[in-house]
């Protein structure tokens, strides 16, 4: 079965002053009909920049300059790049609905709550006027929003937090969307509430069999809801596979590291948590060879100086490393054991690492 959505070789660059920023650097994944894929990472790692790509909603300077984004799975996918003004309207919100981080800024603050749900969906005509007004409050029940008809008439600033992160959602299924990309939608939410809204678009990915992309950078919430995660760094795809592959037996030491970082009710009372050292790069003057040596406890020579490519390390798992974890673990287990011990300092200088630009190697991920 085709794809709903294939990302080949995609790549997001943004021309400033001081360079040439490569936000999204040469990324290949896909998203099956009804699945549910986690885009997790640090801030700045290219997430977010992938799903504005897919939406073709790249501030500027930014642009796709490579690429193409296939969406469709009816044997005659579309390709967004290519798509004209008129195409991409319909495409979003139609086919293809985007929930942002902070609902408060999409919201309009002056129009009532049910106005804005009816409107979503009268700007793309899948519906008549009347059939829109009369979605509404099954809308707002279906996300669990109580007493759903009196608070159509409600302000933006007279819901809580979760409660307009739920209008968003309503009104991204307002038109019944293939795929929902959620960017960050538990961002300044409770613990409670963040469960809530975790358990809301599971259930309605199953009842409903829209695809969701969910963009974060907690990775207990991909445990909770995803099939498939990818792991991002610098702009690149640097891991890929099944959650339960992902979380049982990392290959790349940043997901490794990730994990590590994150309080397990299972762990030893002992045992600390790992702290990454170190900030991601800069993009603009990116270090060479693996874009994670400079805070890689595992890094070798090789990773000095040579970009590894995307490769399959085991049964539908994909990571860019020379150093794999189970080989790590095996020939380095004092850095594995000791989370707290400093990363080592470089076994060359900078003035001695070749500064030649590498050339594109993007991996191509088997579906």
């Amino acid at each position: 079965m085709a794809p709903l959505l294939q990302v080949e070789d995609l790549k997001t660059h943004f021309h400033l002053r001081d360079g040439v920023v490569k936000a999204v650097d040469g990324i290949t994944f896909h998203v099956d009909k009804g699945e549910t894929v986690g885009i997790v990472g640090e801030s700045g790692s290219g997430k977010s920049i992938t799903s504005l790509s897919i939406m073709r909603l790249v501030p500027e300077p930014g642009r796709i300059v490579h690429g193409r984004i296939l969406f469709g799975a009816n044997g005659q996918p579309k390709d967004v790049v290519k798509m004209t003004d008129e195409e991409i309207r319909d495409f979003r919100g139609s086919d293809v609905s985007m929930i942002f981080q902070d609902p408060m800024t999409s919201l309009n603050p002056v129009l009532r709550i049910g106005f804005q749900v009816r409107e979503a969906m009268s700007a793309h005509d899948r519906f008549s006027d009347e059939q829109s007004k009369s979605r509404v409050v099954p809308l707002l029940k279906k996300v669990r929003i109580p007493g759903a008809a009196d608070r159509t008439k409600a302000f933006p600033h007279q819901f809580s937090g979760g409660m307009r992160q739920r209008v968003m959602i309503a009104m991204g299924l307002s038109n019944e969307p293939s795929l929902l990309i959620a960017d960050e939608p538990t961002t300044a939410l409770d613990v409670t509430v963040q469960a809530q809204i975790i358990e809301l678009l599971r259930d309605l990915n199953r009842e409903m069999g829209t695809a969701i992309i969910l963009i974060t950078h907690n990775l207990a919430v991909v445990a909770s809801i995803c099939t498939r995660v990818i792991v991002m760094y610098a702009g690149r795809i640097v891991e890929e596979g099944y959650t339960r592959d992902i979380f049982k037996n990392p290959q790349h030491p940043y997901t490794w590291s990730l994990l590590r970082s994150m309080p397990r009710l299972d762990a030893a009372r002992h045992s600390k948590l790992l702290t990454i050292s170190g900030l991601p790069p800069d993009m603009s003057n990116p270090p060479p060879g693996c874009k994670f040596h400079p805070r890689c406890r595992f890094r070798v020579d090789r990773c000095l100086e040579e970009e590894p490519p995307l490769g399959e390390v085991g049964p539908n798992q994909f990571a860019r490393c020379w150093v794999l974890m189970r080989n790590a673990l095996v020939t380095q287990p004092e850095k594995a054991a000791a989370a707290e011990v400093p990363i080592p300092p470089l076994t060359a200088e900078p003035a001695q690492i070749d500064q030649r630009s590498e050339p594109d190697r993007p991996g191509a991920v088997k579906a």
